[in-house]
């Protein structure tokens, strides 16, 4: 089969890769904890995302004293890049057999170079292990061909999601990779507030004060052994696993108790056009979601005036 699914869609099956992702996760997460520890909070932890951009993933400027920095992987190149405002940089590679402690200690002693210090709390957060870093020799794996079919895979669900978020005038976060997750991710708020959480921690305090309808990717995980696209409503609206949802491969599923809806990665590969069949799924997700909790969808919806 040759179509415009496939095309753009590269098969990623986590089987394949699984050793690299742990890997690759890691030294994301490293990444994600800097940017955490310097930048300025924002509003439902947006400022400790990274980015998909046309080389790889980036940390965007990042303020440090009198100058700026960003941090690079290029998935092109295969490279950990640091650019500072200064017009320093410094790279080191990124190949098979490069331990996340070996990472670790390559990018601060770049940054030591740099003349930038910071400080995180280096162990894994919410992954199958608690490993120090600068001690995890464990995941060494790099696959130069499937990092890179993960990061083409993280264009063409980034630019979706973007001509998504602008069909809404309801508060709208930027298309973001979360690190913990290492999910991309767009989600849309009601303007409303949420139920007090006194139970839940304070990551989640944060990321649901608000009624949200969340859109995202990710590659698979131990539970969903395929990629797969999901959305959730929270609060979680009664009946919303009532509701249709679009293409027909699309699917209700419980998660943690409430329902998500879920679209399997391979399932758009199979389309003429994945990219519409992608949108349809979010747009289906959110009007089930918007229309069980009692969002003003029409007002909230953006028209389209064919302007180019």
């Amino acid at each position: 089969m040759n179509n415009k699914g496939t095309d753009l869609f590269p098969e990623l099956p986590l089987e394949a890769w699984e050793t690299t992702k742990e890997t690759l996760h890691r030294y994301i997460q490293i990444i994600g904890k800097i940017r955490l520890a310097l930048m300025p909070r924002k509003n439902h932890w947006w400022y400790i995302t990274l980015y998909v951009n046309s080389r790889g993933l980036t940390t965007n400027a990042i303020s440090y004293d009198a100058f700026t920095f960003e941090i690079q992987f290029d998935f092109i190149h295969h490279e950990l890049q640091i650019h500072t405002s200064k017009g320093e940089m410094r790279t080191f590679n990124l190949e098979d057999g490069l331990s996340v402690a070996g990472f670790y200690k390559q990018l601060q002693d770049a940054l030591v170079d740099l003349s930038i210090e910071v400080e995180i709390k280096a162990v894994p957060y919410d992954l199958s292990d608690t490993v120090p870093f600068d001690q995890c020799t464990e995941y060494h794996s790099y696959d130069k061909e499937y990092v890179h079919r993960f990061w083409q895979v993280l264009i063409q669900v980034d630019q979706v999601f973007k001509e998504f978020s602008g069909r809404s005038y309801s508060k709208t976060c930027p298309v973001h990779l979360y690190w913990h997750h290492m999910d991309l991710a767009v989600t849309r708020f009601s303007g409303k507030k949420g139920p007090e959480m006194t139970a839940g921690s304070i990551a989640d305090r944060d990321a649901y004060s608000h009624e949200v309808i969340s859109f995202g990717f990710w590659a698979g995980d131990k539970e969903v052994r395929s990629p797969a696209f999901y959305s959730y409503t929270f609060p979680s609206p009664e009946g919303i696993d009532r509701e249709p949802l679009q293409p027909e491969a699309a699917q209700w599923i419980d998660s943690n108790g409430s329902p998500m809806a879920l679209l399997m990665y391979n399932d758009i590969r199979k389309a003429d056009d994945p990219k519409e069949v992608l949108l349809q799924f979010l747009e289906s997700a959110y009007q089930a979601g918007a229309k069980r909790a009692g969002w003003d969808i029409e007002n909230n919806k953006v028209p389209d005036i064919g302007m180019k």
